[in-house]
């Protein structure tokens, strides 16, 4: 999904989405005001909170089937759309379909354009539905998980809009196995090269060689990073014993050195990038949809508590 079908989502049918929810919510808050409850005090209990609470587990539901049936789909954006978007030369990068058919008809793109924004209108809808009661109870539960869930699916929003461009300029026509590939024939070149020297540079070089990571744990890949770059060091330390070995061929071989674990440092850059992109376009949905099932079975307790207990 690129930066224009974003735009494209967000604005469907002259922003169709975003109006009819904001005519939904002007509804329910004028509706919050100025209708008086019997007792006087608005909760979920009232007419108005019965209402308003119907008409968001109907949201709830609508927007959790369409998690379900999206991936029938054809052509339904998910993981495989960043990966078209950086395709090796050779390869055709085809857009997502996000004009597919699904439910009644309605394009992809028309079902993601209403999720977007009938998600969002849930935050004020089930607010007026709970009359701004909470403790430390199912309902508040629910209301939280749902506050979860909702932030959860903006942040995949956002990735989804953006990620790909940035996988796209950060990668070209490359792919993380060529990366891989170009990184280990730097390592093997910078070995050969270092056999002339000293075994302090050989020692260094080996290090720089065995201890730099691609990937790593889960924080590692989220982050970008790795802790103390062996790469990074190597080539600190190259500047910095480049004065040490200054005799006949050594500073040739040192600069060679130097030169060829700057390229691999941009490399492993690089690299890194590709996999803190990816694991954060997959993080989120590894948290949205256990948070949707989450929220299902507190929604379940709470419907069920308040026509059984109450």
């Amino acid at each position: 999904m690129n930066k224009m079908q974003g735009a494209t989502l967000l604005k469907y049918k002259n922003f169709r989405y975003l109006k009819a929810t904001s005519a939904l919510i002007l509804v329910a808050i004028t509706a919050y005001a100025l209708i008086n409850p019997a007792g006087g005090e608005s909760y979920g209990g009232t007419w108005l909170g019965y209402t308003l609470g119907t008409l968001s587990t109907l949201i709830m539901l609508l927007l959790m089937w369409y998690g379900v049936t999206k991936r029938r789909i054809t052509g339904a954006p998910d993981r495989r759309d960043a990966r078209r978007q950086s395709a090796p030369a050779g390869q055709e990068r085809r857009k997502p379909h996000t004009k597919s058919r699904g439910m009644n008809g309605a394009t992809l793109q028309e079902w993601l354009s209403a999720h977007v924004y009938l998600g969002a209108s849930l935050v004020v809808l089930v607010t007026l539905h709970t009359g701004f009661h909470f403790g430390l109870n199912v309902h508040t539960l629910a209301y939280a998980l749902m506050l979860l869930v909702i932030t959860s699916g903006l942040y995949g929003l956002s990735v989804y809009l953006n990620y790909p461009r940035l996988i796209t300029l950060n990668m070209g026509e490359e792919t993380l196995e060529d990366l891989m590939l170009k990184i280990n024939e730097l390592d093997e070149l910078a070995r050969t090269r270092a056999l002339g020297l000293p075994d302090e540079i050989n020692s260094l070089i080996a290090k720089v060689r065995n201890e730099t990571r691609i990937g790593g744990t889960l924080l590692q890949q989220l982050s970008g990073k790795q802790y103390n770059c062996p790469t990074s060091f190597g080539v600190e330390q190259l500047r910095i014993l480049s004065e040490k070995y200054n005799r006949g061929e050594q500073p040739k071989i040192m600069r060679d050195l130097y030169s060829l674990l700057l390229r691999k440092e941009k490399l492993v850059l690089r690299a890194r990038t590709e996999v803190m992109l990816k694991a954060r376009m997959e993080c989120w949905l590894y948290l949205h949809a256990p948070l949707g099932i989450a929220l299902l079975a507190a929604l379940t307790a709470h419907i069920v508590s308040i026509f059984f207990y109450w």
